[in-house]
């Protein structure tokens, strides 16, 4: 996909994007990582078409797309596989095949029958991911879904999206606060600032994937954080 020369200013005239362009390649995993309200989470409302460019081009190329909020955003009196379920059934395409394997893949085959306020606050999320898994999407947009998880739960999500990444081959947006989350799951981490929104820096990540949380000491991860994060100390102080 590709954002040419891409504007959006809200009808007040605030400019949140002015003339952004950038190519991702198919199956690339990319993440925007920049201060809050730098206008990151408008360039996931673009490219989910819940927001129109005011100028310029945002072009998915025909992609089939799932988006993954910060909230799993359940629907409490649907079960676990009702709610996995429930972009197919918006579709009249009911395949409780397809539920079972999306639940499968993200380890919650066994929960299928559950409500989500039986489900701790990972486990829901996983229910998120598997809902958007179960259409097979070939964009897939993430806006810090691991943000308010315990390190240990989102050390295990980690691990295991990067697994699901590398296997499905998906085209990914990551909206993420978290560099070393970045680097454990994309292939290239865009460092941003604003508004209006601009791109500071854009790095390649030189590690095979997936990765796991031993990846953090590779002096590599280091030396993309300090990279990122004096690119983005610079723009906080400018």
């Amino acid at each position: 996909m590709r954002f040419d020369d891409a504007r959006f200013a809200w009808p007040s005239g605030e400019e949140i994007l002015s003339g952004l362009s950038l190519d991702l390649a198919p199956g690339q995993v990319v993440a925007f990582v920049g201060k809050s309200g730098c206008g990151k989470s408008t360039l996931l409302r673009l490219a989910a078409g819940l927001s129109a460019p005011t100028g310029g081009v945002v072009d998915v190329q025909g992609a089939r797309l799932a988006f993954v909020f910060q909230r799993p955003n359940l629907l409490p009196w649907r079960t676990v596989a009702e709610n996995v379920a429930l972009p197919l059934s918006l579709q009249g395409a009911e395949d409780p095949a397809a539920v079972a394997a999306a639940l499968a893949q993200v380890g919650l085959a066994d929960a299928a029958h559950k409500l989500p306020q039986a489900l701790s606050g990972g486990m829901q999320m996983r229910v998120s991911i598997a809902r958007a898994l179960v259409s097979q999407p070939t964009l897939l947009l993430l806006d810090e879904p691991f943000s308010a998880l315990d390190a240990l739960t989102r050390a295990r999500l980690h691990r295991e999206l990067g697994q699901i990444l590398d296997e499905r081959g998906f085209t990914t947006l990551l909206v993420t606060h978290d560099l070393h989350e970045a680097a454990l799951l994309a292939d290239r981490v865009v460092a941003l600032g604003g508004p209006p929104l601009r791109v500071l820096l854009d790095l390649p990540v030189a590690l095979d994937a997936p990765r796991g949380r031993r990846d953090l000491y590779d002096p590599r991860v280091g030396a993309l954080v300090r990279e990122v994060r004096a690119a983005l100390g610079e723009e906080a102080e400018a």
